[in-house]
């Protein structure tokens, strides 16, 4: 069976953490976890700790000091997961807007049917969004159409944070040439792939609003998509995010 890790960078999730741990684990399908928590002072990272004494044995921490963002969490989840040797690397939430359930047809895109990236994803058919504000849904669908329109990427979902990744398309990428750390860097990391040919997949998804604990959305992570996306796309004309 491959080996998959699923990676979820934490910044105060007490509420949700253990239950989404276990929610992986029921699954049944051999999923390790690694938390990425940035210093939550909230206790996050103790929750954590204390089901891996209790037996939690295929699930993991990374601990950093301070809030360092979205995307150096995932890449440091990534290096830690190729350095082990896993063969699917996953990005998930931890609050539940990611159904864990989910993860089985991500895999199952790659393992089965042939994708290199598989996102989940709420603009292709069969895609849903839930509890969502009308003005936050505008600002994301034509945050996604921008994107698209500028990269020329046929990726309904530019935006999306729920993805599995071949272990492959993360060796080709030169994790050194990300440079941004909000959600420019979900779309940044799929222009890479695309741009570099590999095969990506979209799975249709609900993606439900958080229940319980705060969102991470603000004005300086819309600012740095917007910008990011000009910034990608120019300097795709000059260099390669290809490891050397």
């Amino acid at each position: 069976m491959p080996k998959s890790l699923v990676i979820i960078p934490t910044y105060n999730e007490k509420e949700n953490i253990a239950k989404i741990i276990q929610a992986v684990f029921d699954l049944s399908d051999g999923f390790h976890v690694l938390i990425v928590d940035d210093g939550s002072p909230d206790g996050t990272a103790s929750i954590v700790k204390e089901m891996m004494r209790s037996g939690a044995n295929e699930l993991f921490i990374l601990e950093r000091k301070g809030k360092l963002g979205l995307g150096t969490a995932y890449i440091a989840g990534f290096r830690w997961g190729l350095e082990r040797q896993y063969d699917y690397l996953f990005e998930m939430d931890a609050d539940f807007s990611h159904n864990p359930k989910d993860l089985l047809r991500l895999k199952s895109a790659c393992v089965e049917k042939g994708a290199d990236l598989a996102v989940g994803s709420r603009y292709v058919k069969g895609g849903k969004l839930e509890n969502w504000p009308l003005d936050r849904i505008l600002l994301s669908y034509g945050a996604s159409l921008y994107v698209r329109l500028v990269t020329f990427m046929n990726v309904k979902d530019p935006t999306a944070g729920f993805i599995c990744y071949s272990r492959k398309v993360l060796e080709a990428i030169d994790l050194d040439k990300i440079r941004f750390v909000g959600y420019a860097f979900q779309i940044e990391m799929k222009f890479a792939a695309h741009t570099l040919g590999f095969k990506i997949s979209e799975v249709p998804i609900t993606f439900a609003d958080r229940v319980e604990g705060e969102s991470k959305m603000n004005t300086s992570i819309v600012s740095e998509a917007i910008k990011g996306v000009l910034q990608m796309r120019w300097k795709s004309f000059s260099n390669s995010y290809a490891r050397q």
